[in-house]
């Protein structure tokens, strides 16, 4: 195995377009489980962490540009007002040293439908940015994930900044887990409020082949919301709106039965999770509703 050690990010995407097969590695915290367990053995390992471009992030008007090495750590300590979602994903992921050096590039390359930041990248509605000599190009979150551990990526490019829409509403995220710490999800879900569109997204993950959003749900809580006049009158969400939103969630995991729990299980528990979080985050909203009236 060959260690290539770039020193800038042109150096990088040389180094990827003359090894397409190159495996990259920043925080390591996926690819180095599979060699120390000779589940993988890559011919040439890329290492970024020469690559300060990558850890970089910016708050901008109306996106976050977040580098595809900044640490968990940093997300969660900088950017909560700006990616609750995200924020409350990196605060489950393994322990303390990973959190450090881990970041959401590892997720987005590993694909693993277990990843603990895709439920929360997928209910903000994030763009992956990606780049070769070629040029870059940006993917939409929802096209990224093409199957079990697959992305969108081409044999030449790498992960540069994933960009996130600010919130503009109350975030949610959970995990369930066999433990409380360095676990591995046995589902996770989150969800997002977006006022300003009037519209909610959800992620669903390790509940199905690669993370997902259960876009029935969605339409349907759209929908209720709207034709109750819940975004403006600030109203408690009926409890046959939450179950028939709860039940729908569930209906589109497509889970399977492994170590880590069964695919009843894995249903059932995404449903909970699904009801509990929407519960959260209208209160959070009907809360920030009622304040901002007071104010005025």
């Amino acid at each position: 195995m060959d260690f290539l050690r770039p020193a800038s990010w042109e150096e990088a995407l040389a180094a990827k377009a003359e090894h397409p097969t190159a495996v990259p590695i920043a925080g390591g915290t996926d690819i180095m489980v599979e060699i120390n367990f000779d589940h993988r053995r890559p011919e040439y390992l890329l290492d970024l962490n020469r690559i300060e471009l990558l850890r970089e992030w910016e708050v901008g008007e109306e996106n976050v540009r977040l580098g595809a090495s900044v640490p968990y750590t940093q997300i969660m300590e900088q950017l909560r007002a700006e990616l609750p979602g995200l924020a409350l994903a990196s605060h489950t992921v393994a322990s303390p040293q990973i959190r450090n050096r881990g970041g959401v590039g590892g997720n987005l390359g590993t694909a693993s439908p277990a990843g603990d930041a895709h439920p929360a990248l997928l209910a903000a509605g994030a763009e992956v940015e990606v780049e070769s000599v070629r040029g870059n190009r940006f993917i939409p979150i929802d096209e990224f994930y093409t199957g079990v551990k697959r992305n969108a990526l081409q044999p030449d490019e790498l992960i540069k900044t994933v960009h996130i829409k600010k919130a503009d509403g109350p975030q949610q995220y959970s995990k369930v887990g066999t433990r409380n710490a360095m676990v591995i999800a046995v589902c996770a879900f989150g969800l997002a409020l977006h006022p300003e569109t009037r519209t909610v997204r959800t992620g669903i993950g390790s509940a199905a082949p690669t993370p997902i959003r259960a876009k029935e749900a969605e339409e349907f809580l759209n929908a209720a919301l709207e034709e109750g006049g819940f975004w403006d009158n600030g109203k408690i969400i009926t409890p046959s709106i939450a179950k028939q939103f709860a039940d729908l969630c569930s209906a589109a995991a497509n889970p399977i039965d492994d170590v880590r729990g069964t695919a009843k299980y894995r249903r059932h528990a995404v449903g909970i999770m699904a009801r509990r979080q929407l519960g959260w985050t209208w209160e959070q909203y009907r809360g920030a509703d009622r304040t901002l009236e007071g104010a005025a």
